[in-house]
């Protein structure tokens, strides 16, 4: 299943709160990342907030320029994103203006409350029931599934950010901070306590926008068990990159394979047929790198774009085997082996047979086949 690409968008102090406790919502950003924002909900294909910034803000969420409505309508989009809101409790206002202004909107809540908002809320929101309880991996699984939103803004509140971070489904994090302190104990944070992801964010922007500081962040600590995070994404995707820098061949795969340590640092890197060996694979190469008595590896997670290989003739150890000598328990791949070399080839049996967590993220496997298009019938080509 694809999950959106998950921004969560904020605006905070120099302390690190959202808002004071004044009756009026306190200003953090100026006109120009106010423009900023608009120019991001306008790239979105869905824009978010949680119940409590509806009840407390009374948003609209729409994109405000003529000119990015008029690019979205050219480019054969919906004129606003789809606005997005998420409530177990049920307790919606629904004269709030979100609900009556802009495009289409859906409400994302359980069985129990399901009925009774159809009847309250206008009948052009879509009501989702999802069960007996609102899950943020079953939100995301039927926005990407069904909706078809790749590309998802969240905008608060506090609560939503942390939720979707501790649970490692933020993609990105763009955070807009202002040159003021609030200084109110009382008063929300963008995040709140609990167990986050481990390890250090990636920084991939700092910028000034009017007298506002806007800082990217992307997360890089791997997922834990058989649930993917975002960072499992990101860290994929780099292993489908290094397939394509393999030297091409008549008789082998091109894969890549990233090694990655809990705490989101990458240990090793390798591909197919690295430093002109012509039999090399690419988690052996990678592991190779690596001290074998290295803490580290058995936290790690291997991404490998193809399933590590469970019989070859070339060594006398296939990369399933030396992966889990290696220590490591954890394998995320893109795509399973074809047996277009060795017949019922199965890396994964024997990876999970041994004790290992397997994630296969299917949307990546497009991208994994591309640098392998000539191996395979053309019916199975990219």
């Amino acid at each position: 299943m694809a999950h959106p690409y998950v921004l969560l968008s904020a605006a905070v102090s120099l302390d690190g709160f959202l808002d004071d406790t004044g009756p009026a919502r306190l200003l953090l950003s100026g006109p120009e990342d106010f423009d900023r924002v608009d120019e991001v909900r306008a790239t979105s294909d869905a824009i978010l907030v949680g119940a409590g910034t509806l009840r407390t803000d009374n948003p609209r969420l729409l994109v405000n320029s003529p000119e990015r409505r008029a690019a979205r309508v050219a480019a054969g989009l919906p004129e606003y994103p789809l606005k997005v809101t998420v409530s177990a409790s049920g307790d919606l206002d629904p004269d709030a203006q979100f609900w009556h202004t802009g495009g289409a909107k859906t409400l994302y809540t359980t069985d129990k409350e399901a009925e009774r908002l159809r009847g309250l809320l206008p009948a052009d929101v879509d009501v989702v029931a999802l069960g007996p309880d609102v899950e943020w991996r079953a939100v995301l699984d039927h926005l990407g599934n069904v909706k078809g939103v790749r590309r998802l803004m969240v905008e608060g509140g506090g609560r939503v950010h942390t939720q979707l971070l501790r649970q490692g489904l933020a993609d990105e994090l763009q955070l807009a901070v202002a040159p003021l302190l609030v200084g109110q104990a009382e008063a929300p944070r963008m995040f709140g306590p609990g167990a986050y992801p481990p390890g250090r964010m990636r920084l991939l922007e700092t910028r000034t926008v009017g007298d506002v500081v806007l800082l990217r962040y992307v997360p890089t600590a791997p997922g834990t068990g058989s649930l993917a995070s975002a960072a499992d994404r990101r860290w994929l995707e780099t292993a489908c990159e290094l397939a394509a820098q393999c030297p091409p061949s008549r008789t082998a795969f091109s894969v890549g394979a990233v090694i990655v340590a809990a705490d989101g640092t990458e240990l090793a890197r390798g591909h197919s047929r690295e430093g002109g060996d012509p039999v090399v694979h690419a988690e052996e190469a990678a592991l190779a790198k690596l001290d074998p008595a290295d803490p580290r590896l058995p936290g790690a997670t291997v991404y490998s774009s193809l399933e590590p290989c469970a019989r070859r003739s070339s060594r006398p150890a296939p990369c399933a085997r030396l992966i889990l000598e290696a220590g490591v328990r954890r394998v995320v791949t893109a795509w399973r082996e074809p047996d277009t070399f060795v017949q019922s080839a199965d890396g994964s049996a024997l990876l999970t047979a041994a004790g290992a967590d397997v994630v296969i993220l299917p949307e990546y496997e497009e991208r994994a086949k591309a640098p392998n298009a000539h191996l395979l019938p053309p019916s199975t080509r990219p």
